[in-house]
């Protein structure tokens, strides 16, 4: 994308200019677009301009919702290989310089930083250059780039009690997370739902959820649990691979039925949908009594809001194990049962079967992760990042 050309764009005279910032995962992008999508609804003539890292997919999932991005060529640091991090050293150098010459050619006023790593450089130069800042904390653990950022923020959002011990207390306020809007304002019907599916709505089902790459604990457990998939036709199962596992998958599949899996469904398993990726999740909730999923903060704000029953399956390659910290913050509030990565191939599926059963434990569990729900997150961050806007550049 032509950098020269985004930011020659000149905006409507006393439009607030507003940088969002951070990527690299649908976690990050997908609050930050709802946070963006909230300031035009309070500021349609907001411009605002989107940081990014170059290669990641907030590249085209920005653009594609309909606004403006640039990227950082940032990295992250590898904490395996320390001797691989001279280059990151030299893309962090690149992007700060790169930072820099975007709030001179912008002239931001207020910048947001929901995670990743562009905005790290990004917000601090922005911090530097006397711009106010918010971040935004998805997670119940804080990571290491907004530690880092909150010494300079202004306001600091996040979606759990007790950050506290993380940022300063004068600045925190409880807002949650951001959700897609879709999933808020859907109306489908289960019977909907399950026939999108091709499945039926009289049966259980059971979604399981990988992300948009997979998740390799969760495939291979299913793949060694096709027996028992097969053995209770009566509750059906809706398969997320991730575009990684998807060939693997379905190579499993057919050397379990002797029949070669071309599409989401095989004659000899039909209580089985398989796909890489779920383009509607409204329609993949609205048919789940009970969701098998990661822990990442920004699926667990879809479940509370949703109040959907869930198993969360943290992923241990996460920085500082923040998918636990974040499963376990709701176990404490009887809102989600927790089953570890290591313990998922002997006790996933029977913790899933046995659990989506048990309407009364479907019942409990509903009820409390719907009690910790935050739903108008994306309208509160967007008013507190208006806020911040110098009054006597608002009122020229």
């Amino acid at each position: 994308m032509d950098t020269n050309k985004i930011l020659n764009k000149k905006p409507a005279d006393n439009a607030p200019r507003i940088i969002i910032s951070g990527g690299g995962t649908g976690g990050h992008i997908f609050p930050a677009i709802s946070i963006a999508n909230a300031l035009k609804k309070l500021c349609p003539d907001a411009d605002i301009l989107f940081v990014g890292a170059e290669g990641r997919m907030e590249m085209q999932r920005v653009p594609d919702a309909g606004y403006r991005i640039i990227g950082l060529p940032v990295a992250g640091f590898d904490r395996q290989h320390l001797w691989k991090n001279v280059s990151v050293l030299i893309k962090l150098l690149r992007s700060q310089r790169k930072a820099r010459r975007i709030i001179k050619e912008f002239r931001p006023q207020v910048a947001v930083g929901v995670g990743g790593y562009a905005s790290g450089p990004m917000l601090k130069a922005c911090a530097s250059a006397d711009i106010p800042t918010l971040i935004q904390e998805q997670n119940s653990y804080a990571g290491v780039t907004n530690k880092l950022l909150a010494r300079q923020a202004r306001k600091i959002c996040v979606a759990y009690e007790g950050m506290e011990r993380f940022f300063p207390a004068e600045k925190i306020i409880l807002t949650g997370n951001p959700v897609r809007q879709n999933l808020r304002d859907t109306h489908i019907t289960r019977q909907e739902a399950s026939a999108y599916f091709g499945l039926e709505s009289r049966k259980k089902t059971i979604l399981i959820l990988g992300g948009s790459l997979g998740a390799r604990t969760l495939n291979r457990t299913l793949e060694a649990g096709l027996s028992l998939i097969k053995g209770n036709p009566d509750i059906q199962f809706i398969w997320q691979t991730g575009k990684i596992y998807i060939e693997e998958v379905k190579a499993a599949i057919t050397a379990f039925t002797g029949e070669a899996m071309r599409n989401v469904h095989v004659s000899s398993l039909p209580n089985l949908y398989v796909s890489d990726f779920i383009k509607d999740m409204s329609m993949a909730y609205a048919a789940a009594d009970l969701v098998v999923s990661r822990a990442g903060a920004g699926s667990i704000s879809e479940f509370c809001l949703l109040g959907k029953p869930v198993i969360l399956v943290p992923s241990p390659n996460v920085a500082e194990d923040h998918q636990t910290k974040n499963a376990l913050a709701l176990v404490h509030k009887e809102a989600a049962l927790y089953v570890k990565d290591a313990d998922a191939p002997a006790l996933l599926l029977d913790t899933a079967l046995q659990t989506v059963t048990d309407d009364d434990k479907l019942h409990s569990l509903s009820r409390h992760i719907a009690a910790l729900a935050l739903p108008d997150s994306a309208d509160i961050i967007a008013r507190e990042t208006l806020k911040l806007i110098p009054r006597k550049e608002t009122e020229q």
